[in-house]
Protein backbone atom coordinates (compact mmCIF):
# COMPACT_ATOMS: atom_id res chain seq x y z
CA UNK A 1 0.00 0.00 0.00
CA UNK A 2 1.12 3.55 -1.12
CA UNK A 3 -0.59 5.45 1.65
CA UNK A 4 -1.96 5.34 5.48
CA UNK A 5 -5.49 5.82 3.75
CA UNK A 6 -5.05 2.88 1.82
CA UNK A 7 -4.26 0.58 4.48
CA UNK A 8 -6.84 1.84 6.51
CA UNK A 9 -9.28 1.27 3.48
CA UNK A 10 -7.99 -2.67 3.29
CA UNK A 11 -8.07 -3.41 7.20
CA UNK A 12 -11.94 -2.33 7.05
CA UNK A 13 -11.84 -4.53 3.59
CA UNK A 14 -10.43 -7.45 6.39
CA UNK A 15 -13.15 -6.36 9.13
CA UNK A 16 -10.78 -3.91 11.40
CA UNK A 17 -11.88 -0.41 11.99
CA UNK A 18 -8.92 1.50 12.50
CA UNK A 19 -8.42 4.78 13.57
CA UNK A 20 -6.26 7.08 11.69
CA UNK A 21 -3.77 7.06 14.75
CA UNK A 22 -3.24 3.10 14.64
CA UNK A 23 -3.25 3.27 10.83
CA UNK A 24 -0.52 5.43 10.63
CA UNK A 25 1.81 3.57 13.26
CA UNK A 26 0.69 0.11 11.61
CA UNK A 27 1.80 1.80 8.00
CA UNK A 28 5.41 2.72 9.63
CA UNK A 29 6.03 -0.28 11.13
CA UNK A 30 5.45 -1.66 7.69
CA UNK A 31 7.33 0.37 5.48
CA UNK A 32 10.25 1.15 8.41
CA UNK A 33 10.47 -2.56 9.05
CA UNK A 34 10.31 -1.89 12.76
CA UNK A 35 8.26 -4.00 15.27
CA UNK A 36 5.10 -2.33 16.22
CA UNK A 37 4.50 -2.69 20.20
CA UNK A 38 0.79 -2.05 20.98
CA UNK A 39 -0.64 -1.88 24.61
CA UNK A 40 -3.97 -1.25 26.12
CA UNK A 41 -7.03 -2.95 27.90
CA UNK A 42 -7.75 -6.46 27.00
CA UNK A 43 -9.97 -6.44 24.28
CA UNK A 44 -9.73 -3.73 22.54
CA UNK A 45 -8.30 -5.17 19.39
CA UNK A 46 -4.83 -5.05 19.46
CA UNK A 47 -4.35 -8.81 18.69
CA UNK A 48 -6.89 -8.37 16.27
CA UNK A 49 -4.63 -5.66 14.50
CA UNK A 50 -2.38 -8.27 13.83
CA UNK A 51 -5.01 -10.73 12.38
CA UNK A 52 -6.21 -8.30 9.87
CA UNK A 53 -2.30 -6.97 8.56
CA UNK A 54 -1.96 -10.84 8.52
CA UNK A 55 -4.87 -10.86 5.81
CA UNK A 56 -4.28 -6.99 4.23
CA UNK A 57 -0.47 -8.69 3.50
CA UNK A 58 -1.89 -12.24 2.17
CA UNK A 59 1.08 -13.80 4.40
CA UNK A 60 0.93 -16.12 7.18
CA UNK A 61 0.45 -14.96 11.41
CA UNK A 62 2.93 -16.36 13.72
CA UNK A 63 1.69 -16.49 16.89
CA UNK A 64 3.17 -16.76 19.77
CA UNK A 65 1.35 -16.65 23.39
CA UNK A 66 3.35 -15.64 25.94
CA UNK A 67 2.87 -16.61 29.86
CA UNK A 68 4.81 -17.00 32.49
CA UNK A 69 8.09 -19.77 32.79
CA UNK A 70 7.98 -19.05 28.99
CA UNK A 71 11.38 -20.83 27.38
CA UNK A 72 13.24 -21.20 24.53
CA UNK A 73 11.95 -24.64 23.83
CA UNK A 74 8.54 -23.20 23.67
CA UNK A 75 9.29 -19.85 21.95
CA UNK A 76 11.97 -20.57 19.26
CA UNK A 77 12.80 -24.60 19.01
CA UNK A 78 13.40 -28.09 20.38
CA UNK A 79 14.83 -30.95 19.42
CA UNK A 80 12.48 -34.51 18.45
CA UNK A 81 14.37 -36.01 21.46
CA UNK A 82 12.12 -39.24 20.86
CA UNK A 83 12.89 -39.68 16.91
CA UNK A 84 16.74 -38.61 17.85
CA UNK A 85 16.51 -42.12 19.97
CA UNK A 86 14.98 -44.07 17.53
CA UNK A 87 17.49 -42.99 14.56
CA UNK A 88 20.16 -43.79 16.93
CA UNK A 89 19.44 -46.93 17.60
CA UNK A 90 18.94 -47.43 13.93
CA UNK A 91 22.16 -46.53 13.82
CA UNK A 92 23.90 -48.51 16.15
CA UNK A 93 22.71 -51.95 13.78
CA UNK A 94 25.01 -50.15 10.93
CA UNK A 95 29.03 -50.55 12.50
CA UNK A 96 30.03 -48.87 9.79
CA UNK A 97 28.62 -45.35 10.84
CA UNK A 98 30.81 -43.30 12.62
CA UNK A 99 29.90 -41.22 15.27
CA UNK A 100 30.43 -38.11 13.84
CA UNK A 101 28.35 -39.08 10.64
CA UNK A 102 25.73 -39.88 13.58
CA UNK A 103 25.81 -36.93 15.61
CA UNK A 104 25.24 -35.05 11.96
CA UNK A 105 22.76 -37.10 10.99
CA UNK A 106 20.55 -36.72 14.50
CA UNK A 107 20.98 -33.03 14.90
CA UNK A 108 19.73 -32.13 11.02
CA UNK A 109 16.64 -30.22 10.41
CA UNK A 110 14.34 -33.29 10.03
CA UNK A 111 14.70 -33.51 13.96
CA UNK A 112 14.25 -29.61 14.53
CA UNK A 113 10.70 -29.07 16.17
CA UNK A 114 10.32 -25.20 14.90
CA UNK A 115 8.51 -22.96 17.75
CA UNK A 116 7.00 -19.70 16.67
CA UNK A 117 10.13 -17.74 16.22
CA UNK A 118 12.09 -19.92 14.60
CA UNK A 119 9.41 -20.65 11.92
CA UNK A 120 8.82 -16.41 11.50
CA UNK A 121 12.64 -16.40 10.68
CA UNK A 122 12.90 -19.39 9.06
CA UNK A 123 15.48 -18.94 5.74
CA UNK A 124 13.18 -20.51 3.59
CA UNK A 125 10.53 -18.11 3.46
CA UNK A 126 10.76 -16.07 0.71
CA UNK A 127 7.73 -13.28 1.95
CA UNK A 128 7.13 -11.90 5.49
CA UNK A 129 4.76 -13.19 7.90
CA UNK A 130 2.91 -11.52 10.12
CA UNK A 131 4.51 -12.27 13.74
CA UNK A 132 2.26 -11.88 16.86
CA UNK A 133 4.18 -11.74 20.10
CA UNK A 134 1.07 -11.81 22.47
CA UNK A 135 0.58 -10.48 26.03
CA UNK A 136 4.35 -10.09 26.36
CA UNK A 137 3.53 -8.43 29.68
CA UNK A 138 3.01 -11.97 30.83
CA UNK A 139 6.54 -13.49 30.00
CA UNK A 140 9.27 -13.09 32.17
CA UNK A 141 11.79 -10.54 32.01
CA UNK A 142 14.58 -12.57 31.24
CA UNK A 143 12.12 -13.71 27.91
CA UNK A 144 12.07 -10.13 27.59
CA UNK A 145 16.14 -10.26 27.43
CA UNK A 146 15.84 -12.60 24.71
CA UNK A 147 13.90 -10.89 22.29
CA UNK A 148 15.97 -7.86 22.11
CA UNK A 149 18.79 -9.85 20.82
CA UNK A 150 16.09 -11.33 18.24
CA UNK A 151 14.12 -7.93 17.31
CA UNK A 152 17.71 -6.51 16.61
CA UNK A 153 19.31 -9.18 14.36
CA UNK A 154 16.41 -11.34 13.22
CA UNK A 155 18.71 -14.67 14.12
CA UNK A 156 18.91 -16.99 16.28
CA UNK A 157 21.51 -19.32 17.27
CA UNK A 158 21.60 -23.05 17.94
CA UNK A 159 24.48 -24.56 18.77
CA UNK A 160 24.43 -27.95 17.15
CA UNK A 161 23.77 -26.37 13.81
CA UNK A 162 25.03 -22.71 13.63
CA UNK A 163 23.22 -19.54 13.04
CA UNK A 164 19.66 -19.45 11.51
CA UNK A 165 19.26 -15.64 9.98
CA UNK A 166 15.76 -14.54 8.13
CA UNK A 167 15.92 -13.97 4.73
CA UNK A 168 13.31 -11.48 5.03
CA UNK A 169 12.59 -9.90 8.19
CA UNK A 170 8.69 -10.75 9.74
CA UNK A 171 6.09 -7.92 10.60
CA UNK A 172 6.48 -7.93 13.91
CA UNK A 173 3.14 -7.00 16.37
CA UNK A 174 3.87 -7.13 20.41
CA UNK A 175 0.88 -6.75 23.12
CA UNK A 176 0.32 -5.99 26.32
CA UNK A 177 -2.41 -5.60 28.29
CA UNK A 178 -0.13 -4.14 30.87
CA UNK A 179 0.00 -6.50 34.29
CA UNK A 180 3.64 -5.11 34.32
CA UNK A 181 6.03 -2.76 32.85
CA UNK A 182 7.50 -4.15 29.79
CA UNK A 183 11.36 -2.53 29.76
CA UNK A 184 12.22 0.34 28.39
CA UNK A 185 14.91 -1.51 26.39
CA UNK A 186 12.48 -3.82 24.45
CA UNK A 187 10.10 -0.40 23.95
CA UNK A 188 12.86 1.27 22.28
CA UNK A 189 13.50 -1.27 19.33
CA UNK A 190 9.88 -0.81 18.68
CA UNK A 191 7.42 1.57 17.41
CA UNK A 192 4.54 2.16 19.70
CA UNK A 193 0.83 3.07 20.06
CA UNK A 194 -1.82 2.82 22.84
CA UNK A 195 -4.98 1.39 22.06
CA UNK A 196 -7.76 2.71 24.52
CA UNK A 197 -11.12 1.70 24.43
CA UNK A 198 -13.11 2.91 21.27
CA UNK A 199 -15.61 6.04 21.57
CA UNK A 200 -19.36 4.97 20.93
CA UNK A 201 -19.21 5.54 17.19
CA UNK A 202 -15.96 4.16 16.39
CA UNK A 203 -17.56 0.84 18.82
CA UNK A 204 -21.15 1.01 16.62
CA UNK A 205 -19.14 0.67 13.60
CA UNK A 206 -17.08 -2.16 15.17
CA UNK A 207 -20.51 -4.13 15.88
CA UNK A 208 -21.85 -2.83 12.58
CA UNK A 209 -19.11 -4.49 10.31
CA UNK A 210 -18.09 -7.54 12.45
CA UNK A 211 -21.92 -8.15 13.74
CA UNK A 212 -23.60 -7.16 10.64
CA UNK A 213 -26.58 -9.66 10.99
CA UNK A 214 -27.44 -7.79 14.42
CA UNK A 215 -30.50 -5.44 14.36
CA UNK A 216 -30.01 -1.55 13.90
CA UNK A 217 -31.32 -0.83 17.12
CA UNK A 218 -29.74 -3.69 19.06
CA UNK A 219 -26.58 -2.50 17.97
CA UNK A 220 -27.04 0.84 19.37
CA UNK A 221 -28.32 -0.33 22.31
CA UNK A 222 -25.42 -3.06 23.14
CA UNK A 223 -22.81 -0.18 22.23
CA UNK A 224 -24.52 2.18 25.02
CA UNK A 225 -25.23 0.03 27.58
CA UNK A 226 -21.33 -1.19 27.34
CA UNK A 227 -19.98 2.01 27.21
CA UNK A 228 -22.25 3.01 29.99
CA UNK A 229 -20.78 -0.19 32.05
CA UNK A 230 -17.35 0.98 31.51
CA UNK A 231 -17.57 4.06 33.94
CA UNK A 232 -18.75 1.58 36.93
CA UNK A 233 -16.77 0.21 39.15
CA UNK A 234 -16.19 -3.12 37.89
CA UNK A 235 -13.76 -6.17 38.63
CA UNK A 236 -13.03 -6.67 34.83
CA UNK A 237 -14.41 -3.92 32.42
CA UNK A 238 -15.80 -5.27 29.10
CA UNK A 239 -13.60 -4.97 25.72
CA UNK A 240 -14.47 -4.14 22.32
CA UNK A 241 -14.69 -8.30 22.03
CA UNK A 242 -17.35 -8.79 24.73
CA UNK A 243 -19.27 -6.47 23.15
CA UNK A 244 -19.29 -8.47 19.88
CA UNK A 245 -20.01 -11.56 21.83
CA UNK A 246 -22.99 -9.89 23.46
CA UNK A 247 -24.57 -8.21 20.47
CA UNK A 248 -23.88 -12.09 18.58
CA UNK A 249 -25.66 -14.22 21.43
CA UNK A 250 -28.50 -12.03 21.78
CA UNK A 251 -29.15 -11.79 18.14
CA UNK A 252 -28.92 -15.46 18.07
CA UNK A 253 -31.29 -15.27 20.47
CA UNK A 254 -33.26 -13.76 17.96
CA UNK A 255 -33.73 -10.16 19.49
CA UNK A 256 -33.92 -7.05 17.44
CA UNK A 257 -33.76 -4.71 20.63
CA UNK A 258 -32.25 -4.75 24.33
CA UNK A 259 -34.58 -5.91 26.74
CA UNK A 260 -34.55 -6.36 30.64
CA UNK A 261 -35.14 -10.38 30.83
CA UNK A 262 -32.46 -10.75 27.63
CA UNK A 263 -30.17 -8.92 29.02
CA UNK A 264 -30.17 -10.51 32.17
CA UNK A 265 -30.19 -14.08 30.58
CA UNK A 266 -27.10 -13.41 28.74
CA UNK A 267 -25.22 -10.82 31.00
CA UNK A 268 -22.49 -13.36 31.50
CA UNK A 269 -21.64 -13.08 27.75
CA UNK A 270 -20.70 -9.46 28.43
CA UNK A 271 -19.45 -9.89 32.59
CA UNK A 272 -16.78 -12.16 33.39
CA UNK A 273 -16.97 -12.09 37.22
CA UNK A 274 -18.97 -12.98 39.78
CA UNK A 275 -18.83 -9.69 41.61
CA UNK A 276 -19.49 -7.79 38.66
CA UNK A 277 -22.86 -9.77 37.82
CA UNK A 278 -23.96 -9.20 41.03
CA UNK A 279 -23.60 -5.67 40.89
CA UNK A 280 -25.36 -5.46 38.07
CA UNK A 281 -27.97 -7.13 37.45
CA UNK A 282 -31.02 -5.74 38.63
CA UNK A 283 -31.73 -2.11 39.43
CA UNK A 284 -28.82 -0.95 37.46
CA UNK A 285 -29.41 -2.82 34.68
CA UNK A 286 -33.11 -2.11 34.47
CA UNK A 287 -31.41 1.48 34.75
CA UNK A 288 -29.04 1.51 32.13
CA UNK A 289 -32.00 0.02 29.60
CA UNK A 290 -34.28 2.62 30.26
CA UNK A 291 -31.70 5.43 29.62
CA UNK A 292 -31.12 4.54 25.93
Amino acid sequence: MNSVSELQQQLAASHYVADRAVAVSAYLALKLQRPLFLEGEAGVGKTSLAQALAGVLGTDLIRLQCYEGLDVNHAVYEWDYARQILELRLLQVNDSVDRAAARKQIYSDQFLLKRPLLQAIDPQRTTAPVLLIDEIDRADEEFEGYLLELLSEFLISIPELGTVRARVKPVVILTSNRTREVHDALKRRCLYQWIDYPSFEKELAIVRERVPQAAARLAEQVTSIVQKLRGHELYKVPGVSETLDWAAALTTLDRTTVDAASAEDTLGVLLKAKEDLDSVRGAVLAQLIANI
